[in-house]
């Protein structure tokens, strides 16, 4: 029994959350086979589930594994004159059966709770099973509890291990399979699983519109079994025609099956790599092709390589996007994986108010429980408000944009005009390359359009006025085809307003303009991209485009004009003296009183300059926050030129739950052995982040000579720096829930997704494991 109980433990997941209870299901969701509470509290007795049930919800408990909030912070309570709590070193003595009820601040019996109902009246013991265990000054009780040999406890015990193992019940005492099908079936299921490999893989669909024998498609599933089939005559002689009725191993529950052994395969090696350390919290929410909310969930965390990782965890259905909605699927998902709020220690989102609302948002809903759950607004979210704001501000700006999208719906408003704009394109690269102005090479000069610009995402913008810039003279061309041929009086007006505009002084001073300025934030929004992105570098991208900026306004006038001469001439564009008087195209007939140059230079180009630089310093307040004033201190650039040890030691306070009273007297003293130490170890000298310190610290296995240090720099390390890695899951979730495919189950969604995303880890999944977890997951026709 004691090698089934080891066993039955690794199974387990590690615990549900300690800082509270998940939410109490409904009666619905109890019934619901999939969503069994995990706090002991808000079961209900397995006498009331119906006759089909009972089994099934047994097995269920015994391969998640008793309640155990291993980071728990545990209630004390006066017990015999003394404050006493829990103490968690009981899980690790009883690991099996013992759990731990949040909400009851009591002990329980797994087993006890399963079979209590098949029990006698002297059998039934109700302080294990339903009042619970709080007699924490009495610990030798819960060694009484498991009694001798016929003890109530361990033929329960008894009970679970009898019922776990598959090939000891009547069911199939009459299916006694001999070597050879089970040889078959085998075969038939890692087709299967290979099969399901390659869809999750690719993001494709599994089933097709009608599988039939007579059906020239039966979808994707069975055409890549068939395929399979036909290149191995192993596979052939069991699959399909030739694999027994009643056990083709091709349904749609099957493959539902598969496809969630491997997600919850893949969920676990993340899980297992956290290792019930600190992570931080990314969320945010989006709805899909059906018009659903879907809220995605990411883990962000320093490995045992000390190596930042980002992984997606969840996409969750939510009713509604309201902060309280969000907080309770958290707190399902996190106790669905064992997790606790108590060990998040950043939070990343966007800035809406029902996430980073400061009294009822979804960050302070969960600051209210972990008060080291730091929150940081996504920097990327931030730098587009920047962007966006100097064109919601500044008219001549929001103008330019509002002509360039004009520009694009004419250019592109038909096959003809694209097919035109390509051809006058051609045309020009021709002409460039046999005038030597072009260079030639593998992958230059291909078929290009002019892209359309998302308004949610500014480097798209910037990316567009680059194809602008390089496809000029072929747009002018489309919009002269589309002024003299126009289909309707209303598109040739639009084409003679753009051909004028286009031709304007203005349209090349403020398409230079933003091109430069987007460059400049385009560069900080692709370094924002990185997964492991940390905090401290994040802000000296924020002081270093800023410098950029700042320096662009002081000496950038000369070298603007010249490339906005540059332009006009390549092109016939009249250029202004800038001597002259300033002309207002708005307001003719009355005079401005300044100069060309002093308009575009002062009220045109320090105007924007100081819109943005402006909204740098408002956006972007995180830099003057004490917490990353202090985290500062742990850079390594300049052989650790910023260390200042009163600063990190004001660190620590930040994170009580992680340094006590004594651990802080040991860091005062580690610190300056730390600096020391590796200021002289030439191994650290040319580092230039917190990554490539977390890794080198870990390599020259310094992490466990400094491990307070090392603590310390984790926590810095997972604060999260934008929420990219939520977004790229929405745009994966774009590739698998699609027009023809959206009446995909949230479940499956979600099963599909976590393989598509997470490839790297996906691909470590054996199908031996997946096939394990197969056929543990319920009676199967056939054991292996």
């Amino acid at each position: 029994m004691e090698k089934f109980l080891i066993n039955l433990k690794r199974k387990a997941p590690s615990s549900p959350p300690p800082s509270s209870p998940p939410p109490s299901s409904s009666q619905s969701d109890l019934d619901d086979l999939d969503n069994l509470p995990w706090d002991p509290a808000d079961r209900k007795r397995i006498s009331e589930y119906n006759a089909n049930q009972k089994n099934e919800v047994i097995i269920k408990y015994l391969m998640r594994g008793p309640c155990q909030p291993r980071g728990h912070i545990f209630k004390q309570s006066m017990k015999g004159g003394v404050l006493r709590r829990f103490n968690p070193a009981w899980f690790d003595q009883f690991p099996n059966w013992l759990e731990y009820s949040v909400k009851k601040d009591a002990a329980f019996c797994l087993y006890c709770y399963l079979f209590r109902d098949n029990a006698g009246k002297g059998g039934r013991n109700d302080a294990w099973t339903i009042d619970g265990f709080s007699s924490w000054n009495k610990a030798k009780n819960i060694s009484e509890h498991v009694g001798a040999v016929n003890s109530f406890h361990n033929n329960a015990a008894m009970k679970c291990e009898n019922l776990m193992k598959q090939g000891q019940s009547i069911k199939h005492a009459f299916h006694k399979q001999d070597d050879i099908t089970k040889n078959e079936y085998r075969i038939r299921l890692n087709a299967s699983v290979d099969a399901s490999r390659f869809l999750l893989r690719q993001g494709l669909p599994f089933r097709g519109h009608e599988e039939k024998d007579e059906t020239a498609n039966n979808g994707n599933f069975v055409e890549l079994l068939k395929y399979t089939a036909e290149q191995n005559e192993d596979v052939s002689k069991v699959v399909l025609r030739n694999a027994p009725g009643n056990n083709q191993m091709t349904s749609p529950k099957i493959q539902k099956d598969i496809v969630q052994c491997f997600a919850e395969e893949l969920i676990k090696s993340i899980i297992d790599e956290i290792d019930h350390d600190v992570f931080g919290l990314l969320v945010d929410e989006s709805a899909d092709v059906s018009y659903k909310e879907q809220m995605a969930v990411v883990f962000r965390y320093v490995d045992k390589s000390g190596i930042v990782k980002e992984r997606f965890i969840s996409l969750t259905h939510v009713s509604d996007t309201s902060s309280s909605s969000l907080k309770s699927a958290i707190d399902s998902l996190f106790a669905k994986y064992g997790l606790s709020i108590t060990k998040v220690r950043g939070q990343g989102y966007d800035g809406a108010s029902n996430m980073k609302g400061e009294f009822n948002g979804l960050r302070s809903l969960i600051s209210k429980e972990n008060t080291s759950a730091y929150y940081v607004h996504c920097f990327a979210h931030q730098l587009q408000l920047v962007v966006v704001a100097v064109a919601k501000k500044h008219f001549d700006v929001g103008n330019f944009f509002d002509m360039i999208s004009l520009l694009l719906n004419v250019v592109g408003a038909s096959c003809k005009r694209k097919d035109a704009f390509r051809e006058n394109h051609k045309e020009t690269i021709e002409k460039e390359v046999n005038d030597g102005e072009r260079k030639t090479g593998k992958g230059l000069n291909q078929d290009v359009s002019v892209q359309r610009p998302g308004m949610a995402r500014w480097g798209s913008h910037y990316r567009t006025l680059l194809r602008v810039v390089e496809c000029f003279s072929s747009i002018v061309k489309v919009l002269a085809c589309v002024e003299k041929d126009g289909a309707d009086d209303s598109k040739r007006r639009q084409a003679y307003g753009l051909l004028s505009y286009v031709d304007s002084f203005d349209f090349v001073f403020y398409l230079q303009v933003m091109v430069h300025l987007l460059g400049v934030t385009n560069s900080f929004s692709l370094a924002l991209q990185n997964r492991d992105q940390d905090i401290l570098n994040a802000m000296s991208l924020v002081a270093s485009t800023k410098r950029q900026l700042q320096k662009f306004r002081d000496d950038g006038w000369n070298a603007l004009m010249l490339k906005v001469s540059s332009f006009s001439k390549k092109h016939g564009i009249e250029e202004l003296d800038m001597k002259e008087d300033f002309l207002d195209t708005r307001r003719r007939r009355k005079k401005t009183g300044v100069t060309n140059e002093h308009h575009y230079k002062v009220n045109c180009l320090y105007a924007i300059l100081d819109l943005q630089l402006q909204e740098f310093n408002d956006r972007f307040n995180e830099v003057n926050t004490e917490l990353l004033i202090c985290a500062a201190s742990l850079s390594p650039i300049d052989l650790f030129s910023q260390f200042d040890h009163s600063k990190l030691m004001r660190l620590s306070t930040f994170y009580p739950s992680d340094f006590s009273q004594g651990e802080c007297i040991s860091l005062d003293q580690q610190l300056d052995v730390y600096i020391d130490n590796i200021r002289s170890d030439e191994r650290f000298t040319h580092l230039e982040d917190l990554g490539e310190l977390a890794r080198t610290l870990v390599e020259t296995r310094k992490h466990l000579s400094f491990p307070l240090v090392y603590r310390l720099l984790k926590l810095i390390l997972i604060l999260p720096v934008a929420t990219a890695t939520v977004e790229r899951s929405f745009s994966a979730m774009k590739i698998v829930k699609t027009d023809r495919r959206n009446r995909i189950g949230d479940q499956f969604l979600n099963d599909c997704l976590i393989c598509f995303i997470e490839k790297d880890v996906f691909e470590k999944i054996t199908n031996v494991t997946v096939m394990k977890r197969f056929q543990d997951m319920k009676d199967r026709r056939v054991l292996l």
